[in-house]
């Protein structure tokens, strides 16, 4: 019997910047048609520049409408940051950011996942400046809210399971690989190098997710 797979995200998962064939969730979606006993359908309608406000609009028509067995969520890197329009206010509050991530995850069980991986995002370079109205940089934020999500998913619910991203990125830099070559020129988006890093954390742990009846 076949398993459904979607990936729900940004910019992330839709791997911008990079050839549709390297990213992460291709390559992903690949090894699984090649390994599993049974054929995996990978649908991946992730959009660029999502919040997840804007996901919760689409939601019901991308993802709950096809009754998907396991959803990969990623957001985050959008809703921690600040504009210059925002007034000193995060594109997605803190507290709303998390209502919406909650929000997302149940939506995907009453459509009928079985499991959702939740991912928290990845270090990026942009540490150096503060974001318009504020006392952060951009990095500080994002770190703020990859703790909520670990706050928030690491014991949600038995069929949750959280990806820390973020730690892997930290070890990989800290032993192998300089985080700036895990990343493009613009300081956040994923070089090959950073896509072969989440092939190589998120394969497994969906892998585990897959062995059900």
């Amino acid at each position: 019997m076949e398993r459904k797979l979607f990936f729900f995200g940004d910019s992330i998962c839709f791997g911008q910047g990079v050839s549709p064939h390297k990213t992460w969730v291709t390559r992903t979606a690949a090894k699984l048609n090649e390994e599993m006993p049974y054929p995996v359908v990978v649908a991946n309608p992730s959009i660029n520049g999502n919040t997840t406000r804007m996901a919760l609009e689409r939601m019901p028509f991308d993802v709950q409408s096809h009754n998907p067995d396991i959803v990969v969520v990623q957001f985050g890197l959008n809703d921690c940051n600040f504009w210059l329009t925002d007034n000193g206010m995060p594109r997605v509050s803190a507290k709303a950011f998390i209502a919406n991530m909650e929000e997302i995850v149940e939506r995907c069980f009453k459509s009928g996942a079985k499991f959702v991986l939740v991912n928290t995002n990845h270090p990026t370079t942009r540490d150096k400046t503060v974001m318009p109205n504020t006392s952060y940089t951009y990095q500080q934020h994002n770190k703020k809210y990859n703790e909520l999500l670990r706050n928030a998913f690491c014991n949600y619910d038995s069929r949750v399971l959280l990806i820390d991203i973020e730690q892997v990125f930290e070890a990989t830099a800290k032993q192998k690989i300089p985080l700036e070559k895990l990343l493009l020129d613009d300081e956040l988006h994923l070089s090959e190098q950073g896509h072969d890093v989440y092939y190589q954390t998120v394969l497994p742990a969906i892998k585990k997710t897959m062995i059900y009846e």
